[in-house]
């Protein structure tokens, strides 16, 4: 499995039968200068993924942060020691809002 997906491909698998639990784990401090997000989103504090992954369940997440770098790929780490089906947005939220999908 691919450890990234690109909004076009996020788009699509929103759009389809069994969609993904998607997940903000921008820091606090980004989230307060930019409170839009991807519709749908749950926001969880990056730094107690290790916490709250263990109650993601089954079916696939697709978590974000600002850029799709260092913060969605450490989130990604603990949610798969979790066995968590995780990947993360290339290019994060910036990615996502400038390919022009909606933001809420």
């Amino acid at each position: 499995m691919n450890d990234t997906v690109t909004p076009e491909e996020l788009e699509k698998m929103l759009k389809g039968t069994n969609p993904p639990k998607i997940i903000d784990v921008r820091r606090q401090a980004d989230r307060a200068g930019d409170p839009s997000g991807i519709p749908g989103a749950v926001w969880k504090d990056p730094e107690n993924a290790a916490e709250w992954g263990k109650d993601l369940g089954n079916g696939e997440v697709v978590v974000y942060c600002v850029r799709g770098g260092s913060v969605s790929r450490s989130v990604q780490e603990k949610l798969r020691e979790k066995t968590v089906n995780v990947r993360f947005i290339e290019g994060g939220l910036e990615a996502w809002k400038m390919s022009g999908k909606p933001v809420k």
